[in-house]
C-alpha cells in the first residue's frame, strides 16, 4: 500500500502509524506529577538505559505505596503488561504480569496500545487504545477499572470506550487533574481536517465519560510537526511554577519523531484554547552524539527522593528502520533527569547515552 496517497477522512494506521505511534506518571497526586522543590543532587544513581527493552509509550506511575508502576506498549500489540518496584533502576528486572488480554473477537480485539495505569478515586484504571479483531484499523480508546487497591489483583473490569465528538481515530488518552477538576487529553482524528491527528481536551464527569465540550490544544502547523505526516500525540501533563506543561509527539515514527511543548498559566482557564501557547520548536529530539532516534510519547514522574523530575520516554537505537515501522519492536523505554530552566521551564537537554555494558567478572 503507497504512503504517498491522499489523506481518507478517516485514516488507516498504515496511514498513521508512521506518524502516530502505538502511541502516552504520576507522583502522590493522581492522574498528574505534581513536582516540588529544587532538584536533588547530581551525586543520584545513574538510571540504566535502555531501561526497559522492547516496549514503547512507557507510563511509570510511582504511587504512594512507595512503588513505581509500569506499564508500556507490547510489540505483539495483544496485552497490557505491568510491573513495578521501589527503585526506577529496578524497573528493568522487575518480573511482568499480564493483567489484560485482547478479545478473541469484537471490541478490543487488535492493536493494544499505549496503556496509561492511573490512580482516581480509590481505583485503579487503564486507559489504551485498541480496535475490533475484525476491523484492526479502527482504533479508539478504552478503559478498564480495578477496585482492588493492588493492580495486580483483583478483577479488571472493561468499562468500555471513552466516547469523544467524533467515531474517528483516536488514542493516547491521558488524565489529570487541575484546581479540583480532571481532564482528559487525547489525539484524534478530526473530520474534514487536513491532518492525521490533533490533541484534545475535555473535562471528565467520572474516569470513563467525559462531560462538556472537547477542544484542540493543538494540530500540527510547524514543519517539524509535518515530517511524513502530520500529527501531534501522546500528551503528558506536569505542573510546576505556576505553569501547566503539556507535552506531545509530533511527525513520523522515524527519526523525525520529537517532543512538543503547550504551556498554559496555572490560574488560567485550560478549556479556553487561548490558555495555550505552544512552542515555534521541539524541545526534544533525536541526536547522533548520543545515538538515540526518535525520541517521543513521554511521561514524567520523580525520582527516589520524591522531588528530582524524571523524563520517560521511548527511542531507538538506529535511524534506518527496514521495513515498516509497525513490525520494528526496537522502540525501548528511558528515563533521564529532567532539568529547569532559570525562567520556570522544562530544560529536556538530549536523549542520554545507552548505559556502557558492564565487563564480565
Amino acid at each position: 500500500m503507497s504512503r504517498e496517497h491522499v489523506l481518507p477522512q478517516e485514516p488507516s494506521r498504515r496511514l498513521l502509524f508512521k506518524g502516530a505511534a502505538a502511541a502516552g506518571a504520576l507522583a502522590a497526586v493522581p492522574g498528574v506529577v505534581q513536582a516540588a522543590g529544587p532538584a536533588a543532587s547530581p551525586e543520584a544513581a545513574p538510571y540504566v538505559n535502555p531501561l526497559v527493552r522492547n516496549r514503547a509509550d512507557p507510563h511509570i506511575n510511582r504511587h504512594t505505596d512507595g512503588f513505581y508502576y509500569f506499564t508500556a506498549t507490547a510489540p505483539e500489540y495483544d496485552r497490557i503488561v505491568l510491573r513495578r518496584s521501589r527503585t526506577l533502576n529496578g524497573l528493568s528486572t522487575a518480573a511482568e504480569s499480564v493483567i489484560w488480554r485482547a478479545r478473541p473477537t469484537g471490541d478490543m480485539g487488535a492493536h493494544i496500545w499505549a496503556p496509561e495505569l492511573h490512580r482516581v478515586d480509590g481505583k485503579w484504571y487503564v486507559y489504551f487504545a485498541a480496535a475490533p479483531a475484525e476491523d484492526v484499523w479502527r482504533i479508539r480508546i478504552w478503559v478498564l477499572e480495578n477496585a482492588h487497591p493492588n493492580p495486580f489483583q483483583g478483577t479488571w473490569v472493561e468499562r468500555g470506550q471513552i466516547k469523544t465528538a467524533w467515531e474517528t481515530f483516536s488514542l493516547d488518552a491521558t488524565t489529570f487533574t487541575h484546581r479540583g477538576t480532571r481532564y482528559l487529553a487525547w489525539a484524534q482524528h478530526e473530520p474534514g481536517m487536513d491532518n492525521n491527528t490533533a490533541v484534545w481536551l475535555s473535562r471528565m464527569a467520572n474516569p470513563w465519560t467525559l462531560t462538556g465540550p472537547q477542544i484542540r490544544l493543538t494540530t500540527p502547523e510547524y514543519d517539524w510537526e509535518c515530517v511524513g505526516f502530520k500529527v501531534n500525540e501522546g500528551p503528558y501533563v506536569l505542573q510546576r511554577n505556576g505553569r501547566v506543561f503539556m507535552t506531545y509527539s509530533a511527525s513520523a515514527t522515524d527519526h523525525h519523531y520529537c517532543v512538543g511543548l503547550l504551556t498554559a498559566d496555572a490560574r488560567s482557564d485550560l478549556m479556553n484554547p487561548a490558555s495555550w501557547s505552544k512552542s515555534p520548536t521541539p524541545v526534544f529530539t533525536s541526536n547522533d552524539a548520543t545515538r538515540q532516534y526518535g525520541p517521543g510519547h513521554n511521561c514524567f514522574t520523580v525520582a527516589e527522593d520524591g522531588r528530582t523530575d524524571v523524563l520517560v520516554y521511548h527511542a531507538r537505537q538506529y535511524k534506518e528502520i527496514t521495513g515498516d515501522p509497525l513490525n520494528d519492536p526496537n522502540r525501548h523505554t528511558r528515563v533521564q533527569k529532567l532539568g529547569w530552566k532559570p525562567d520556570g521551564t522544562p530544560d529536556f537537554g538530549v536523549p542520554v547515552a545507552d548505559t556502557p555494558a558492564r565487563a564480565e567478572d
